[in-house]
């Protein structure tokens, strides 16, 4: 039985449109929570007794002379995060708790420029935007010989808005989790949107190419465009599932099993690739055959 997906298009288009809208007005209004390694500062990860409150450190620390922001992490320790700080003040402030509370453990302490976390975020941005430039360049040159009847630089441009989407999302969830659950955006979290804009245009030019196979085998009879995109979804369709699951798998148990260190990475993986799975079957197929319909009313 051959699904009609191209038949659905404004269906699996408009619930992108609601998701994409939510989470753009969810980074809009919650922003991102940036980690130190863009906005600089000093993160000091400690152990306290159990009785003490994040208040209660949140109180010792800033009557130290240094106001912070206290959360705590999973592994029930305590995450202590002020201005860039020096060696000297750094262990004026585990003085003070050690004072307070007595028993404190750190177990790290990190520390970064206000200026390397300014270049760090720039660095990031330059580097998503220029991927998916160069990915959209190559995609339109390696369907150069597909002009009709798209032509080839709609395959890239397609490509583009689709790996767009499958950023968007994770941004819009991550910005929801900085902003309730205290998950930050850092270096991790940039690594993780690469790796899904590399899975996404993976999944995305197996349907593209089937589609140009097919094309090219159908190129003398009467076959339609919606067709034989339709085809091409469903004879890739047990290929990205079958992906998407093997992938998801592994991200789901770092999600529940892995460290603090992990979290913000396989998080963002974890959402990105379920974008990505809906993205190159229900976005960027029904926009290649969109794109082709409104050429031919031009």
């Amino acid at each position: 039985m051959q699904l009609n997906i191209i038949g659905h298009s404004k269906l699996w288009l408009t619930v992108s449109g609601i998701i994409l809208a939510t989470s753009i007005v969810c980074v809009a209004v919650f922003g991102l929570n940036e980690g130190i390694d863009f906005t600089g500062g000093s993160l000091m990860n400690i152990t306290v007794p159990e009785n003490v409150a994040q208040e209660a450190v949140r109180a010792t620390v800033e009557h130290a002379g240094f106001p912070p922001t206290v959360q705590e992490a999973s592994d029930g320790s305590m995450l202590v995060r002020v201005a860039p700080l020096t060696e000297a003040e750094h262990q004026t402030i585990l003085a003070a708790l050690r004072t307070d509370f007595g028993d404190v453990t750190e177990h790290e302490f990190n520390s970064v420029g206000p200026t390397i976390g300014s270049e760090l975020k720039k660095k990031a941005i330059i580097a998503i935007g220029l991927v998916l430039l160069l990915i959209a360049a190559y995609i339109a040159w390696a369907f150069r010989r597909v002009a009709e009847p798209v032509a080839s630089w709609k395959y890239g441009l397609i490509t583009l808005i689709a790996a767009a989407h499958d950023v968007i999302i994770p941004l819009g969830v991550f910005a929801v989790l900085g902003k309730f659950f205290g998950f930050e955006a850092d270096t991790a979290f940039v690594a993780a949107l690469l790796t899904i804009l590399g899975y996404s245009i993976n999944d995305t030019i197996v349907v593209f190419d089937r589609t140009r196979e097919n094309l090219y085998r159908h190129r003398h009879d009467d076959t339609t465009f919606a067709a034989t995109v339709n085809a091409s979804i469903m004879e890739t369709l047990a290929r990205s599932l079958n992906t998407t699951l093997c992938v998801l798998l592994p991200v789901l148990a770092i999600v529940i099993f892995g460290g603090e260190s992990t979290r913000s990475f396989s998080v963002t993986l974890l959402v990105g690739i379920l974008a990505g799975a809906y993205s190159s079957i229900f976005v960027a197929s029904p926009l290649l055959v969109m794109s082709e319909f409104w050429g031919k009313k031009k």
